[in-house]
């Protein structure tokens, strides 16, 4: 089983207005086998406090051992060598066949206290399934990786290849103006 790069992304939101349309979002990307949702957890808290809580993960029982087995064989590789990766990958199949859950319940709770009243946020560990073939060729060709980010919109505007005007239109919701 190949694994691509993992992200962990971490999302706020104010006074939301969901319509559905990113769970359809990650519908879609899962379906072209562009990205797939590992664990993910979104928490909203109306005006009252009122708390709703979504967990997602797009792996199934037989994905969930796989994924279990490759990550427990790479951290008992690193832990033990050749030994430790055959029992890791014991291990984490074992630990992963119910379904893989990375946040934990004393986790979500934490996370529940802290968001305030009328918003909402989503942790999200995310695996970019379009990156295996370059990863991989990048291999072939005898590349490794050295670093990574993400620029975002500001960026842009502070080395000059954006105006201000369209950084904030690109950060601003939909269909509201600053």
């Amino acid at each position: 089983m190949a694994i691509g790069p993992v992200q962990l992304v971490v999302l706020g939101f104010n006074q939301p207005d969901f319509k559905g349309e990113i769970l359809a979002e990650f519908d879609r990307l899962k379906e072209n086998d562009v990205v797939r949702v590992i664990d993910g957890l979104a928490v909203h808290k109306d005006a009252e406090g009122e708390v709703t809580m979504i967990k997602r993960s797009d792996l199934g029982g037989k994905e969930a051992a796989e994924f279990g087995a490759v990550v427990g064989a790479l951290i008992g590789l690193g832990a033990a060598g050749l030994e430790g990766a055959r029992e890791g990958a014991e291990a984490g199949a074992a630990a992963a066949e119910e379904g893989v859950e990375i946040f934990d319940e004393e986790e979500v709770w934490d996370v529940i206290d802290d968001i305030p009243n009328d918003s909402a946020a989503a942790v999200i560990l995310l695996e970019h399934r379009w990156a295996i073939p370059l990863r991989d060729a990048i291999r072939r060709a005898g590349g490794f990786h050295v670093a990574d980010g993400w620029v975002h919109p500001e960026d842009l505007v502070a080395v000059g290849l954006l105006a201000g005007e369209e950084a904030a239109a690109l950060m601003e919701p939909e269909g509201k103006s600053a």
